[in-house]
């Protein structure tokens, strides 16, 4: 008997061993998984960075020879072409790299449900809103210079800044903290110092129309570019090819429509491709790709990075603009930078701090 339980004890006691060999065993298995999953999640934030940062990347340099490619498009100091025929190229082309990028997709990937290009209804209705609004923002853009000169439109353009943040405050319920909200400002207020004219004896005079059509334009550019970032992202798996292409289809309609309004007796007379020029087709090609930049950093960013973006474009637009066209930089130029710099540093620690 007493032999029995002496071994039932040395049994119960191996269990007892195995049990925690076992947990053990769990335990430095559940270790690595849960080290795998955080290299796994480095990984993935490491992947997003890279890809937010060559998007916003591309689109500033795209952005900054936006201004040099428009001057060099003119001839005697105006277009020869027609701008709405252009702007028609430029949605076309924007489809047609968008549709090339699916096949690309599908050839290597297959067709899937995000990124098949039949869509229902309820996806694609969404695409004219945005569409239809950029139109109408770029019809005043002509009408505008009846009242401005072009630096007083350049100054006039930075309310885009705030009427962007606010937008996407009230749209996308996304929340700024004071000092990303302090950064905007000072944003605007450095875009605006960089554009001042030294030799003028005013800052910027202005009409009540062209304050109005400014005040317009910046909510139209606003929206636009909230809205189209609340559509991009309502389905986040969907690939962003097909809801370009959707969004372009809609802007080539819409700058049809332009063509026939504004320009369609030069355009039955004087050809679709009068006046175009090499410089021409490079703006074209530069704005396409802009666009695509832009749905992509909306994409895979938002509208706060494409608006700092498109600013220091502007600065890097008048560097450039010293060698080819001996542009002089003046102090409020540097001033100005200055106070964008340390803006984007603002915005930077603000959304650490948010």
């Amino acid at each position: 008997m007493e032999y029995r339980k002496l071994k039932d004890l040395d049994k119960d006691d191996g269990a007892v061993g195995d049990d925690i060999e076992s947990l053990r065993g769990k335990a430095l298995s559940g270790a690595h998984t849960n080290n795998m999953a955080t290299l796994g999640g480095h990984s993935i934030d490491r992947v997003k960075w890279k890809r937010k940062s060559i998007v916003t990347l591309a689109l500033t340099v795209l952005t900054s020879s936006q201004a040099i490619l428009i001057v060099w498009s003119k001839r005697a100091g105006k277009y020869e072409y027609s701008v709405t025929t252009a702007n028609f190229l430029v949605e076309t082309l924007k489809c047609a790299l968008s549709l090339a990028a699916l096949v690309r997709i599908w050839g290597n990937e297959g067709v899937t449900d995000d990124n098949r290009l039949s869509s229902s209804l309820d996806e694609v209705i969404v695409f004219p809103i945005p569409a239809a609004l950029y139109l109408v923002k770029n019809l005043l853009q002509y009408y505008i210079f009846a009242y401005v000169d072009a630096p007083g439109y350049q100054i006039l353009k930075n309310l885009n800044i705030i009427s962007t943040g606010v937008l996407y405050r009230i749209i996308l319920k996304k929340k700024l903290s004071e000092i990303q909200w302090a950064a905007f400002i000072l944003l605007c207020a450095g875009c605006t110092t960089a554009q001042l004219n030294p030799s003028s004896d005013h800052v910027l005079q202005a009409p009540f129309q062209g304050w109005m059509m400014a005040i317009v334009m910046a909510l139209l550019s606003g929206f636009a570019g909230v809205y189209t970032e609340a559509i991009i992202k309502k389905r986040p798996s969907r690939n962003i090819n097909v809801q370009n292409f959707w969004l372009y289809v809609f802007g080539m309609v819409f700058n049809a429509v332009a063509i026939v309004i504004q320009d369609f007796d030069a355009v039955m007379n004087k050809g679709f491709f009068h006046g175009y020029s090499l410089i021409t087709v490079l703006m074209i090609v530069n704005h396409a790709l802009s666009g695509i930049a832009v749905s992509m950093v909306m994409k895979y960013a938002d509208n706060i990075v494409k608006v700092y973006s498109t600013s220091v474009a502007m600065l890097l637009t008048a560097l450039v603009s010293v060698f080819l066209f001996g542009f002089h930089l003046s102090l409020a130029f540097f001033l100005g930078s200055t106070v964008v710099s340390v803006s984007i540093y603002l915005h930077s620690i603000g959304k650490l701090q948010r």
